[in-house]
């Protein structure tokens, strides 16, 4: 195996992206394949040579994973579990999830940096935003994992926190099985209408589910566009060149804050 060097690295001749920098907000559904819960090794490396196929083109990339596959907070504190201590739990899942990712990536000979919200200095550096572009900068890519380090917020906010930190140029949310955002859920009601455009506004409005309140709210104040989608073979990287892929959340610039 052979690393790259901590230099940029530069972008494929020919290759044309929309983007300088995006952050990729993953579910914790998406590293585990068909299986009801935990890690599936082949999902992983596909989702990995996907982000690989992206850095190659020279866009910096930064990731959050969820934690729906090992632990979800809600639930646990529904079942009587005090709901800061399922939250604190579920951020140790997100670090589980950004190590099993960093090595797939790492498989593949791209330099990757865990920075943690909470300290597990062992395993992952400490989340410090400078630090974070710098990483950037020389081409690495960054995984944040434990959230935002506090309870009651999401990695959804978290995604939306660390996209402006690092001045991200947008927030890539690749879904486990569905398009994109729909009027309904299309589980539930087959006739549910998809939603190619809204804006955040809207989303919160009609109580979309496609991210929580306050990251919605993050993301509008700051407008800061969402593309959804499909995390389907190739999906990541036609959003990236610009394609309309899933749904675009979005706010035009007279209605912005």
């Amino acid at each position: 195996m052979s690393i790259q060097s901590d230099e940029a690295v530069a972008a494929p001749a020919g290759s044309r992206t929309v983007f300088r920098r995006i952050l990729l907000k993953l579910s914790g559904e998406s590293l585990m394949g068909d299986r009801e819960y935990g890690l599936d090794r082949a999902t992983i490396d596909a989702v990995a040579e996907e982000i690989v196929d992206v850095h190659t083109t020279g866009v910096e990339t930064a990731i959050v994973v969820g934690a729906g596959n090992i632990y979800r907070g809600m639930s646990a504190a529904a079942e009587g579990m005090d709901r800061a201590t399922a939250d604190y739990a579920g951020m140790l899942a997100t670090v589980l999830n950004s190590l099993a990712l960093q090595d797939a990536l790492e498989d593949r000979g791209v330099v990757t940096r865990v920075l943690s919200a909470l300290e597990v200095k062992e395993v992952a550096e400490p989340y410090i935003r400078r630090r974070a572009i710098r990483h950037l900068e020389k081409a690495r890519i960054v995984i944040f994992a434990a959230g935002t380090g506090n309870p009651f917020f999401t990695t959804d906010t978290a995604a939306a926190l660390r996209a402006l930190e690092i001045n991200a140029d947008a927030i890539l949310m690749a879904k486990h099985g569905t398009e994109g955002v729909y009027g309904g859920d299309p589980r539930v009601d087959p006739h549910a209408e998809f939603l190619p455009e809204l804006t955040h506004l809207e989303a919160i409005e009609r109580g979309l589910k496609v991210m929580d309140t306050t990251a919605l709210s993050l993301c509008m104040d700051n407008n800061l566009p969402i593309h959804v989608f499909a995390l389907a073979d190739g999906n990541i990287r036609r959003v990236v060149a610009g394609e309309r892929v899933g749904t675009l959340i979005s706010t035009p610039a007279k209605e912005a804050r």
